[in-house]
């Protein structure tokens, strides 16, 4: 996979000339449309298929401040997914290999109506290019992926029941 480069821009920073911590998430969905167009799986594509993925949970572990214009390499890998459930880890780093921020993201799957979908059922294809790319990230062992064929928690507290 090809690293996802962002050019600091200036107003991306804050009175005291570095990135504002905001910023770095957004660079996490610019870095996430980029990847999965590298799989062949597009927002565009997968919204065209009635396909959303909200985001559920964030985490940045900020390391080193950039500023403008640094550039940001951004890597981005499977760290888990079953039929409801993906999470994905991003590895932020200077030009110098520096690291700046560690990441992740959870996301779920819905149709337009916001109801959970599995991925594995609605989406096979799609399903086996994350679950190869989980199993890369571990070392090419067995992924430790479960469908949970009963509830699925936290994506919306409104729905929980998979289609």
């Amino acid at each position: 996979m090809k690293k996802y480069k962002h050019t600091v821009q200036y107003y991306e920073t804050d009175r005291m000339g570095i990135v504002h911590h905001s910023n770095y998430i957004r660079w996490m969905e610019e870095a996430r449309i980029d990847f999965l167009n590298q799989i062949g799986w597009g927002y565009d594509k997968l919204e065209a298929a009635g396909v959303i993925s909200p985001v559920t949970s964030v985490e940045c572990k900020y390391k080193q401040s950039t500023t403008f214009p640094d550039e940001v390499f951004i890597n981005v890998r499977v760290e888990s997914v079953n039929g409801v459930r993906l999470q994905l880890r991003y590895e932020m780093e200077k030009e110098d290999g520096k690291t700046v921020c560690q990441a992740k993201s959870e996301h779920c799957f819905m149709d337009t109506d916001g109801k959970l979908i599995r991925l594995n059922n609605r989406f096979p294809e799609f399903y086996q290019v994350l679950r190869e790319l989980a199993n890369e990230e571990k070392g090419g062992e067995r992924s430790k992926i479960s469908v949970d064929r009963g509830r699925a928690r936290g994506c919306d507290p409104l729905r929980t029941e998979a289609i």
